[in-house]
C-alpha cells in the first residue's frame, strides 16, 4: 500500500493547480493535483502534451473512468466509492493508482482490508497560487 503524506513514512507531494500558469511555480518533475471538471480539460491537456504526472480527483465511477482514459497517475475517490473504484481499475487494468483521503491513521486498516493501492494524508498536497 503507498502511503503519502504519512508523518512516518517519506513520500513525494502533490501540487495543486488551478492553471497552467501555477505550473511553472512547481518544483521540477512535480506530480500536479487537479480535480476532475470541465473547466480543467485545457489544464489535463497541457500536462499530458509536457508529459507531467498528475493525480485527479474525482467524485464518481464515470469521472474514474474519464481519469483513468485522460492518463492520470493517481486518481482519489472518496472513501464512499472506493472499494468499487479499486475493482474498476483492477477489471480494467488501469495504469493509474487507486488513492483515498484519510484524516486519522486508524483508516489506514480498513482501506487495507478493501484492498485500495494508496492513502493520502492532507498534508502531502501543497497548494500552487497563481
Amino acid at each position: 500500500m503507498l502511503l503519502f503524506g504519512h508523518r512516518f513514512i517519506p513520500s513525494e507531494n502533490f501540487y495543486h493547480i488551478d492553471s497552467v500558469s501555477a505550473i511553472e511555480k512547481t518544483p521540477p518533475s512535480s506530480t500536479l493535483y487537479l480535480h476532475f471538471c470541465e473547466e480543467n480539460l485545457d489544464i489535463i491537456e497541457h500536462i499530458n502534451t509536457n508529459a507531467i504526472k498528475f493525480i485527479l480527483h474525482v467524485q464518481n465511477t464515470t469521472e474514474l473512468i474519464y481519469a483513468s482514459a485522460l492518463g492520470a497517475k493517481f486518481i482519489l475517490v472518496p472513501k464512499e466509492i472506493a472499494k468499487t473504484a479499486q475493482e474498476i481499475a483492477e477489471s480494467y487494468l488501469f495504469d493509474a493508482k487507486i488513492l483515498v483521503k484519510i484524516e486519522e491513521e486508524s483508516e489506514i486498516e480498513e482501506m487495507a482490508l478493501l484492498g485500495i493501492d494508496g492513502l493520502l494524508f492532507a498534508n502531502a498536497i501543497i497548494k500552487i497560487t497563481d
